[in-house]
């Protein structure tokens, strides 16, 4: 089992992190053409945009994946009809969106507002939620390899197109506008095909009410449980742009968080990998091996993270080539160590949605963007944008842990997770980590061998407990 998270893990996340890498050696070669006024654009654009994107499938992919594990004979009818429900709502959805961006587009992109506009809709009108159900189904039949070679070509083409509008052509942050549109396009197709040809998922539009009213009852409770996502990501350069913190500082927060965003790549790489295995044991009543894993998965990111953060400046000087923002590398520290929640948080939401509680998971989640929001509007004025890493990671040690202590998943679990004792952890390493960081290489050397050593050595004997239950 151990073999089938890792591999799944590497596959579902490897594939993208190898562009991922790729990408931050590329940072060199674009970052001598942006400053941190394109960052700041980009930034703002991608705060608004992803306040409206939980919208798109309106907390379906929990009834897609419901509806696959409890009835296998007949699924397919139920996801076609959300197909067809979710095709025609993203026109509707197209146009908001579009609205949105054209009143909110930063006056230094005020030129090009009308083009970023059709750019950021294109793909959505279009295809609206193909890829999405696409590589649910991929993932969801245990088939990693549809997603990840999907994920190498389009990521190795992001970076092309990214190098070929910003370098060569001097497009500035309209380079990553034109890219993540053309890849958008080319992305969209590669899934359109297999899902209505292959699959044969075509969609119907001549939906039934009674079954699309039954599944949004489902649905609609985790929309607010998405949106936590972008409370937690985004809405922190939203509060900046309101609260008059200029586009400059808020593009070195949005340099930031490209370390943190690998961070968080991997644990959705990790999700996808590790869901439809503690699925199978929730459904064998086996609680206490699906513990055992999500105690595995925890250590890995304990050590991984740690290891980022612990080498964040030497990171951040050899590939951000701009001695302004190569500087932000100690906001990295907080972001990317406060992704340590992941683990946890998929063992609470991996159990409650199988258990189609999901009316705790929007209380953990958005509880954990509301907390996040309020603490940037109280902070952001009077200590600027660099609290905003701190209150993200408060956020997210919400979202990890409160979750354990709802009455209603007491009732459904029956094994302990320790959720204070990892929470204690997570703190005091981060602690530890931001002063380290300082050190000389020696003395990280021997810090990074302690930690891979101790590390390796507790998901050993872990595996050897999981194994030895399982036989």
């Amino acid at each position: 089992m151990l073999k089938k998270l890792f591999s799944h893990t590497a596959i579902y996340g490897l594939a993208p992190q190898i562009t991922k890498v790729a990408s931050f050696f590329s940072l060199p070669l674009i970052t001598q053409e942006l400053t941190e006024l394109d960052y700041g654009v980009a930034g703002v654009l991608t705060a608004y945009t992803s306040a409206l994107a939980v919208l798109s499938i309106l907390g379906m992919r929990v009834v897609l994946v419901n509806a696959f594990f409890k009835s296998p004979q007949q699924y397919k009818w139920g996801w076609r009809q959300i197909y067809g429900f979710l095709t025609m709502w993203n026109i509707v959805y197209g146009i908001l969106l579009g609205a949105l961006i054209f009143l909110i587009v930063p006056s230094e992109a005020n030129d090009d507002r009308l083009l970023i506009t059709v750019l950021h809709i294109g793909p959505i009108i279009f295809f609206g939620p193909t890829a999405n159900i696409c590589s649910t189904y991929y993932q969801l039949r245990q088939k990693p390899l549809q997603i990840a070679v999907r994920s190498i070509i389009f990521g190795f083409l992001a970076i092309g197109l990214n190098i070929l509008f910003i370098v060569y052509y001097k497009m500035g942050y309209m380079g990553w506008f034109w890219s993540a549109f053309l890849v958008g396009i080319f992305n969209n197709l590669s899934f359109y095909y297999p899902l209505n040809y292959i699959l044969k998922l075509k969609p119907i539009f001549n939906f039934k009410w009674r079954y699309l009213k039954s599944s949004l009852k489902v649905s609609l409770p985790m929309v607010p449980h998405y949106y936590s996502g972008y409370l937690l990501e985004n809405s922190d350069k939203m509060v900046m742009d309101l609260s008059g913190i200029n586009t400059g500082n808020i593009g070195k927060y949005n340099v930031a968080y490209t370390v943190g965003k690998f961070t968080n790549s991997l644990g959705m790489a990790s999700g996808l990998a590790i869901g439809p295995m503690l699925i199978k044991y929730y459904k064998e009543g086996n609680d206490l091996e699906a513990s055992r894993l999500v105690f595995i998965l925890q250590i890995a990111f304990f050590c991984i993270t740690t290891l980022l953060s612990l080498w964040m400046k030497e990171a951040f000087a050899f590939l951000i080539r701009n001695e302004v923002l190569a500087s932000m590398y100690y906001l990295g520290i907080i972001i990317v160590m406060a992704y340590n929640y992941r683990p946890m948080y998929l063992g609470f939401s991996t159990k409650t949605m199988y258990n189609e509680k999901t009316s705790i998971m929007w209380r953990v989640t958005f509880g954990a963007g509301i907390i996040n929001v309020l603490l940037n509007v109280i902070l952001l004025p009077i200590y600027g944008f660099e609290v905003a890493a701190i209150t993200t990671f408060i956020a997210y040690m919400f979202m990890g842990y409160a979750g354990y202590y709802f009455k209603m998943f007491k009732e459904i679990n029956t094994i302990s997770y320790y959720p204070i004792l990892w929470l204690g952890g997570t703190v005091v390493s981060t602690i530890f980590v931001f002063f380290a960081v300082e050190l000389l290489v020696l003395y990280k050397l021997i810090i990074s061998f302690l930690i891979i050593t101790v590390g390796g050595f507790a998901i050993y004997f872990l595996n050897r407990k999981l194994n030895g239950l399982s036989k």
